[in-house]
């Protein structure tokens, strides 16, 4: 049986206005967002065992009520949602 004959492509170059410029891409992290993303989560999480331990103790905490749930799972939550941008 004959051999079939070898088509060579040439190899294809999109045309000059479908040319894309580099994409530039992004460094590390500045430190001091790495800081304030754990202090955050940090501190929210203080906040939630202060008030369990000690709330009944701290005027201010016992005139928030059920609000220092928000703000301690808030504050976990906004520290979370940092980790997202970070590289």
């Amino acid at each position: 049986m004959p051999k079939s004959k070898v088509r060579k492509k040439a190899v294809y170059t999109p045309p000059a206005s479908e040319r894309r410029s580099p994409v530039k891409v992004a460094g590390p992290t500045h430190p001091v967002y790495v800081a304030v993303m754990l202090g955050l989560m940090l501190v929210g999480l203080a906040w939630l065992v202060v008030n369990y331990l000690a709330g009944d103790a701290i005027s201010f905490m016992v005139t928030l009520g059920p609000w220092n749930f928000f703000i301690g799972f808030s504050l976990i939550v906004v520290g979370l949602l940092m980790t997202m941008r970070w590289r």
